[in-house]
Formats: structure tokens, sequence, C-alpha cells
């Protein structure tokens, strides 16, 4: 057994028993909203976490898995959602859109600790059109875009010198463009 560290606090031979009890914030059925739709209390739980001004409410844990049958799992950004589903955004040359472009199937999970909430999702997956695709691309800010080109998503990089020398050449090719 180890002992706490200097600070008082936990340290990693400890992890047994680094433990949360849970129940502070109750949840019954008369806080299901009178739609009835589990996308409605979801944006109510989203907005509350919002209020709370968690760090990336909208980041939720996604999980694919490829054509051998072998999970991956990793965060994205939760751009929008309604009865329809949930969407994020990804190159589709990155692991998990080649994951998707041969198992269509994926589950994601939002964690909202200080919440004591959490929601799964799982389902077949879907791209938007491309319009909405290009319209979200548009919106996000100019250096996430040049990133975008710049990073080839999911595969090695030679270092960070070459990303950044990579991410200058697309600075200097859409310089003077408004879209990229």
């Amino acid at each position: 057994m180890t002992k706490p560290d200097a600070t008082g606090g936990l340290n990693v031979g400890d992890l047994a028993r680094i433990r949360k009890e849970y129940g502070d914030l109750t949840f019954d059925e008369t806080m299901i909203p009178q739609d009835g739709s589990p996308f409605s209390l979801f944006r109510q739980w989203l907005d509350f976490a919002c209020e709370m001004r968690m760090i990336e409410p909208n980041a939720c844990a996604l999980a694919t898995v490829n054509s051998e049958g072998r999970p991956s799992n990793r965060f994205v950004l939760l751009k929008d959602f309604d009865e329809r589903g949930f969407v994020w955004y990804t190159n589709y040359d990155s692991r998990k859109g080649n994951d998707l472009a041969t198992n269509p199937f994926a589950a994601m999970t939002f964690w909202w600790g200080p919440l004591e909430k959490s929601v799964r999702v799982e389902g077949r997956v879907e791209r938007v059109p491309a319009e909405e695709s290009d319209e979200y691309f548009q919106k996000r800010p100019r250096g996430a875009e040049l990133g975008a080109w710049a990073s080839d998503q999911s595969r090695p990089i030679e270092n960070q010198a070459a990303l950044k020398t990579k991410y200058e050449g697309f600075v200097q090719r859409f310089e003077g463009e408004e879209v990229i």
C-alpha cells in the first residue's frame, strides 16, 4: 500500500481508492420534459453544462470499429443535433472516417462529471449533405480551416517543424482569399 503524496492527495498507487460518491444531484421521472423526447432532455443537460461553463461541454468520446473488428475511441466535438441525430465533422480519410466507411455504426458518450450526468448514444452513422459540411467549414476560425488543410488527420508526421512548414504553405496559398 502506498501513502498519500506530500500534498496529502492520492497518488497512482491509490487508484483503487479514488471514487466520488454520486447522488447529490437527483433525477426522477418528474424531470423528463413534457414532450418526452430524449433530445429535449439532452438539450436541457447540454444547456446546463454550458451555463456551468464546463470546458468543452460538447466534447464526447466517439467509438468506431474498423473492418477487422478493432475498436478505436477518441474525442470529438458535437456541432449540431436534432431528432435525426448527432452531428460532428471529420476528415473522410481519417481513421474514424475509414472505420465508418467499412462499418457505419458508432457510439458516443458525453460525460458531465460536475452535473453527475452521462449520455450514451449508439447507432448508424451517415454523412451530412456536402452543403451542410461546407457551411460548417466556413464557420470555423481561419486558423482551424488552414490547419485542416495542413493536417493529414490520423497519419504520422515527420515532426512539428514539418507540420508548421506545411501549414505556412497553406497560409500563403490562400492569402488574399476570403473563402478557403
